[in-house]
């Protein structure tokens, strides 16, 4: 199976823009024995390990990379043990400056590596077109300042506006790289309840690559030319009345790839009003998706470790309103 690439595991490869950090530090390294004749940019990954590859190859861009005292940007450059590795890393990400905001958030966890959120639907997780401020990252600098001083405030991966329940956040840059790196080998777990209409018969998978709609730009797609492949399995937990709670299970993550494959098989998301017949639609006041458990290995101690929250609110009162009608 080809690996995934940053742009791969997340709903988008956006790289929000921080303020500098204020105490750049200039880091010294030699050589390794055994890597003569490699590349320059594979020998600065081996050595500075937490740093992305491509990370360090920018940095070779801008000229922040120097051996033996003199600067150097190709990448393609072969080493020889012994040299001496200068970088100066500067200003981590180059970014403009976001506003923190005091909103509230509800954290499941954290110590001094992972911050674990329960996003309320309704919170927009990265400022974009038409959402300036408000967001998930603008309540992260307002009760983490530090996080400033990574790129996207530590934000790996992220769940759409209406769709609740846990994101995991990173609080260095080095865990933030771990992180990717795990969504890029699929050992990220993530776990989500879903309410969809009709009666789903059985649990399945849907394999069926997903791009922007050919004609509704602002939507997606399964599409059969230039989509990227994605994969969801779905499991039924329990059937109502014309509806079913199911259980999704993403290999991918693509953006809105639950609500994309399930509508693609007939099962719409209750409340999705993109993907849904309108009268699926207006059977909830949002698309009824949470995100109830994740798993990872832990950046720092390398152990496994997962998270689960319950339903929210709103989506208990929903399965509530279905089991009567029943």
């Amino acid at each position: 199976m080809t690996a995934l690439t940053l742009e791969d595991t997340q709903d988008d490869d956006y790289i929000a823009e921080q303020p500098p950090n204020p105490t750049p530090e200039r880091l010294l390294a030699t050589v390794p024995a055994g890597v003569t004749g490699e590349r320059l940019d594979a020998v600065l990954a081996k050595v500075w390990s937490q740093y992305s590859r491509s990370r360090l190859q920018g940095w070779l861009r801008e000229g922040r990379v120097r051996v033996d005292g003199r600067e150097c940007s190709d990448a393609r450059r072969r080493t020889f043990s012994g040299e001496r590795l200068e970088l100066d890393p500067g200003s981590l990400p180059e970014d403009t400056v976001h506003a923190p905001q005091d909103i509230p958030l509800r954290v499941v966890f954290e110590d001094d590596t992972v911050i674990v959120i329960d996003k309320p639907a309704g919170l927009v997780v990265h400022p974009g077109n038409g959402v300036p401020d408000g967001t998930l990252l603008n309540a992260l600098l307002y009760r983490w300042p530090e996080l400033a001083r990574v790129p996207r405030a530590g934000i790996v991966h992220r769940l759409d506006k209406d769709t609740s329940g846990l994101l995991v956040v990173a609080r260095t840059v080095e865990a933030q790289t771990d992180l990717v790196r795990q969504l890029q080998a699929r050992t990220v777990s993530r776990r989500y309840f879903a309410v969809v209409a009709g009666s789903v018969g059985a649990d399945g998978t849907v394999d069926a690559a997903i791009g922007r709609h050919p004609v509704q730009r602002t939507r997606m797609a399964v599409v059969q030319v230039g989509g990227k492949p994605a994969r969801t399995h779905y499991f039924v937990r329990e059937r109502l009345r014309d509806a079913t709670l199911v259980e999704c299970r993403l290999e991918t993550g693509r953006t809105h790839q639950i609500r994309v494959h399930m509508a693609h098989i007939g099962h719409s998301l209750l409340g999705d009003e993109v993907y849904a017949p309108r009268n699926v639609a207006e059977r909830f006041s949002r698309q009824a998706l949470h995100a109830w458990r994740l798993g990872l290995v832990h950046p720092r101690s390398g152990e496994e470790v997962g998270w689960e929250v319950p339903l929210p609110a709103d989506m208990v009162a929903l399965l509530d309103s279905l089991r009567a009608a029943a």
